[in-house]
């Protein structure tokens, strides 16, 4: 991004939000080092996944922010790009 980091851009998002409406922000980084999951949730990002990604990892994450309006799930302590299985799409 030209103007502004991930970070950033999330923190921007999360500023302007209208009450009631939380937008679902998924980070998607080639850095997967130790600490960046949690980075990116204190970011106020709300999932976060690892290049490559796998195609399973991503449906997952996006069914897991797009399927009900309802509270969703804390992603924090659990890593989206292995927390679901890899199905013979991801091959």
């Amino acid at each position: 991004m030209p103007e502004m980091g991930g970070y950033q851009a999330a923190a921007e998002i999360r500023r302007r939000a209208q009450p009631g409406r939380r937008v679902p922000i998924l980070a998607m980084t080639a850095n997967a080092v130790q600490g960046d999951a949690e980075r990116c949730l204190e970011a106020g990002m709300d999932d976060y996944l690892s290049k490559p990604v796998r195609l399973a990892a991503l449906a997952g994450a996006l069914q897991r922010w797009t399927t009900s309006p309802a509270a969703p799930p804390d992603p924090a302590g659990a890593d989206p790009a292995v927390a679901v299985p890899p199905g013979p799409e991801s091959a």
